[in-house]
């Protein structure tokens, strides 16, 4: 057989990263539509177009299929198995940043006492199934593997549900979410322990007694726990040095540099590299550079992560998923996974002052399973201790727990009642709304505000999941914090929302204080003088922006609020508009700030709005003029209006910029203001940046 050249190799895998890139951004965001989590349709993703479905189907240039079937364990190429475990990496790394460690170790009783009764219960009922199934016995690799697999939890989506139902500062919401801090730390200790015990059972070295397991599990949990206090104990140091690189840029890289290489050590020591990567992070988290990392690697996040939820997708052998014997396994390991959350996690809860519609709350808000069980799945299928069938199972029961735990929850949180068998200062609960002239503001309270509440002793969660959700506790005080456009509302207890409404006022003065500060020591309406430059770039794509379906040589309002009517009925009538109103509401509502009249008998009327999906334009010109307070004082006779969607980038500034400059020629824009057609407004626009 003829041996591939490295050369057409890379080209090979930039092929196939080029189609995982599209389909798990397609597929991510068709899911989210159904209020699905974005991870479950990029691993449906990888399943489509896996070496087991699509990916097998012979193509031109492709004789194997475009993801061929891999050798040995993994279904696809080892290139690409690279590209997931650098991804896994950059997962674990991530989840260290975000973990407080402070609250592991300082808050919530009932939290840490509920997740390690959770972790225990599932590690067990987890590895009896594989007994149970397969005959086995309770040291069986894959029946220890089984047993870490139903540790997991992924707590964004019951943060999602306590939040839209108002339990986030219940005491059910503030349990769950302690408790979750412990039940990811406790899983990685327990995967460092059981592949600690596997290497050993799996080098042939006879059977393992109880002091050979104790010495086993002394050994990797005190390697977990000597790497990560030397971290936590060095962190501040480890930090400053960092910072000596000096641009956040190059620290943050070098963050994610120390954790690679504190995976490969720990992988060297027979224990999983995503182990090292999360102590680095967690080692990190309490340091002032942590926030400057997470946003800083949030690109590198964003192209890998997706990949490496492909990639396990693709290992995924859909012939053997849906075979009676793995459907029936995977039906009893999901049933087992739920109950030992319900059971280990709600049982506690009712010793711990919770009655049984707390401790239902409690135990469905653990049960589902999510990147952490997928990535420990992956280790296992790579090292030949688990194979297609129990893999299968995995995926299974993290599938069905993700969709399940939403509806269940939810139907738990609607029986009557408080949680708690005794009142507590929570469950008396309010909710205060502020609302903001603009986005832009709302974010900027947001960010002191969190600030602030850090400075008062706050533990501060950002929630993973883009709501806009924060959370914020300190001893006995709870707040649920949520960002939604220009709307922020703070929900807490009634005797906690006098502090609350305390915070929001004093950073709400703070920045009225900075903002006049600012116009004083800023003219806007002289800076307008300065916008219009020929000599600014006049890019001809941004240019192509302007169609002459949307441009009208005579408008007919004879006032400002008219003319912008006008503009926008025009970009309505041509399907340009998602929401008319919005729009029209929210280009007003930037005139209202400060008129864009500008100079030359030219106006600009623009904003960024939720009614429009891409960037549009619309030109308009009135001969005779009207009143648009330029800055001149003459009367605007060439109006272009310029809208873009809020929260999608695109050239917005830069095409006010760009348009601006080719206006400032008088020829010019004399010819534009009495062309004779729409055609002709267009191509003249065009010539002068060919000029």
């Amino acid at each position: 057989m003829e041996k591939t050249s490295l050369a057409e190799m890379m080209a090979v895998l930039a092929f196939q990263l080029g189609i995982i890139l599209f389909m798990v951004r397609f597929f991510g965001r068709l899911v989210k539509r159904f209020g699905i989590p974005q991870v479950l349709g990029e691993l449906l993703a990888g399943v489509l177009i896996g070496p087991y479905a699509l990916g097998s189907v012979r193509l031109p240039g492709f004789p194997e299929g475009l993801f061929p079937l891999g050798e040995g364990a993994l279904a696809v190429s080892p290139e690409l198995y690279a590209i997931a475990s650098i991804a896994s990496i950059i997962l674990l790394f991530a989840s260290g940043l975000e973990t407080d460690i402070g609250l592991f170790l300082r808050y919530s009783l009932a939290g840490g006492v509920i997740g390690i009764g959770g972790v225990a219960l599932s590690f067990v009922f987890g590895d009896l199934v594989g007994v149970l199934l397969m005959g086995t016995t309770f040291m069986d690799p894959i029946c220890l593997f089984l047993g870490v697999l139903s540790t997991a939890t992924s707590v964004g989506i019951t943060a999602r549900i306590l939040s839209d139902q108002k339990k986030m500062d219940s005491p059910e919401g503030v349990t769950i979410l302690a408790a979750a801090v412990f039940d990811d730390v406790l899983g990685i200790i327990a995967l460092a322990v059981v592949l600690g015990i596997v290497t050993v059972i799996k080098s042939g070295h006879g059977a393992l007694g109880a002091s050979g397991i104790f010495a086993i599990a002394g050994k990797a949990f005190g390697i977990w726990l000597g790497f990560t206090a030397l971290g936590l104990v060095f962190s501040g140091k480890i930090a400053a040095f960092l910072k000596l690189f000096k641009h956040s840029y190059d620290f943050s890289i070098l963050a994610l540099g120390i954790a690679m290489i504190l995976a490969g050590i720990f992988e060297k020591q027979g224990l999983a590299m995503i182990i090292g990567a999360y102590i680095a992070g967690l080692s990190l988290s309490k340091t002032d550079i942590a926030a400057v990392v997470q946003e800083r690697i949030h690109g590198i996040y964003e192209f890998f992560v997706p990949v490496f939820f492909a990639v396990m997708g693709m290992m995924v052998n859909v012939r053997e998923i849906i075979s009676a014997p793995v459907l029936i396994f995977g039906a009893l390991y999901t049933v087992a996974a739920v109950i030992a959350k319900m059971a280990g996690c709600g049982g506690l809860a009712l010793l711990l002052g919770f009655n049984g519609r707390g401790a239902l709350r409690i135990g469905a808000g653990m049960v589902p399973r999510g990147e952490v069980a997928l990535i420990i799945a992956g280790i296992g299928l790579a090292a030949g201790i688990l194979d297609q069938k129990i893999f299968g199972v995995v995926i299974l029961m993290t599938l069905i727990t993700t969709l399940a735990s939403p509806p269940l929850l939810s139907a738990f949180l609607r029986l009557s009642g408080s949680g708690t068998r005794k009142p507590v200062k929570n469950d008396d609960t309010i909710q205060t709304v502020w609302e903001f002239n603009s986005s832009e503001i709302a974010g900027l309270v947001i960010d002191i505000l969190l600030k602030d509440l850090k400075r008062e002793g706050f533990y501060v969660q950002m929630m993973n999941i883009d709501d806009g959700l924060s959370q914020a506790r300190k001893d006995d005080i709870s707040l649920s914090i949520t960002e939604e456009e220009n709307r922020v509302s703070i929900e807490t207890a009634k005797s906690d929302m006098p502090f609350v409404k305390t915070a929001v006022y004093e950073v709400i003065v703070g920045l009225s204080d900075a903002i006049q500060k600012l116009k004083d020591s800023s003219d806007p309406q002289a800076m307008r003088k300065d916008l219009m430059d020929e000599k600014g770039r006049a890019d001809a794509n941004l240019l192509s922006l302007i169609d002459p379906e949307t441009v009208c040589i005579s408008l007919k309002g004879e006032t400002k609020e008219e003319i912008i009517t006008e503009m926008i009925d025009i970009l309505a009538a041509k399907g340009k508009l998602s929401d008319r109103d919005m729009a029209l509401k929210d280009v007003l509502e930037r005139e209202k700030t400060m008129s864009t009249g500008m100079q030359y008998g030219i106006a600009l009327p623009h904003a960024k709005t939720e009614g429009i999906q891409d960037l549009a334009v619309s030109v308009g010109i009135k001969k005779g003029g009207v009143d648009f307070e330029s800055v001149d004082g003459e009367k605007s006779r060439l109006f272009i209006l310029v809208v873009s969607p809020k929260k999608i980038s695109g050239p917005h500034i830069q095409f006010l910029a760009a348009i601006g400059g080719v206006l400032k020629d008088s020829a010019i824009r004399e010819a534009v203001i009495n062309a004779e057609s729409p055609q002709k407004v267009v191509s003249l626009l065009r010539r002068e940046k060919e000029a």
